[in-house]
């Protein structure tokens, strides 16, 4: 049965790779239909600037680009822990060493491309001696989607590398504990979860400056089916 009347339009501001919408935005728009915790499955990738139709189906949460399945999102719990807390300086010192990679579809990437005027912006390194990446981000326009956006990208950059290829989030199930105060000072990290053939697993979260848990979520990521790159060596 349709929701009725209910539809979810992404706007282009909200993009991930250039012509579809950042994974984890559109994640937290469908998983705002369900209460509590949910996890989200990617089935395509979600188009821009046209209504998509949500429909409930059982206990699940569906959207659709008139029949095709863009997602469906469910409730779930999220199980992860971050290893490490980086200290909000520690963050700093990470995102210094941040190394972009992706290719240039994802350059205007409304979480982790260069757009410090109307996106995120969190550009996530490697905390030195801990496996966690980490950045700080300024939490603003505080809404959950904007939350499961910002803890997206991430983790791809703690499981990725530029020989790896071009990840696609498949799945992504989230808990936000406290949305930040507008404009509080906050703490994203991500840290890898292992992998299975060209499937690599993730952990994400957004911490307050003093270490509190505002959100965590646990990803999946896919990796390219054509191995037609070449990793760098050095």
């Amino acid at each position: 049965m349709r929701l009725t009347g209910e539809n979810i339009k992404i706007a282009r501001r909200f993009r991930g790779p250039a012509a579809s919408a950042n994974g984890g935005y559109a994640s937290g728009r469908l998983a705002a239909y369900l209460e509590g915790t949910a996890e989200v499955t990617l089935r395509s990738p979600p188009p821009l600037d046209r209504p998509l139709a949500v429909e409930r189906r059982d206990e699940r949460v569906v959207l659709l680009d008139r029949d095709a399945l863009v997602a469906e999102a469910e409730s779930a719990e999220v199980d992860v822990e971050p290893p490490a807390r980086p200290t909000l300086a520690e963050a700093e010192d990470a995102a210094a060493r941040h190394v972009r990679w992706g290719g240039e579809a994802f350059n205007e990437c409304f979480t982790c491309g260069e757009r410090p005027r109307d996106g995120l912006s969190i550009h996530v390194g490697k905390v030195e001696g801990r496996n966690v990446h980490a950045a700080p981000w300024t939490a603003r326009e505080v809404a959950s989607e904007i939350v499961w956006a910002a803890i997206d990208c991430p983790g791809a950059y703690a499981i990725g590398s530029p020989g790896r290829g071009e990840l696609v989030l498949g799945r992504m199930a989230a808990e936000i504990v406290r949305l930040p105060r507008e404009g509080e000072q906050c703490i994203v990290v991500a840290w890898p979860l292992g992998e299975d053939r060209r499937k690599l697993y993730a952990g994400t979260a957004l911490l307050a400056a003093d270490g509190e848990l505002l959100a965590r979520a646990r990803q999946t990521w896919i990796a390219p089916r054509a191995r037609d790159f070449v990793a760098d060596s050095n």
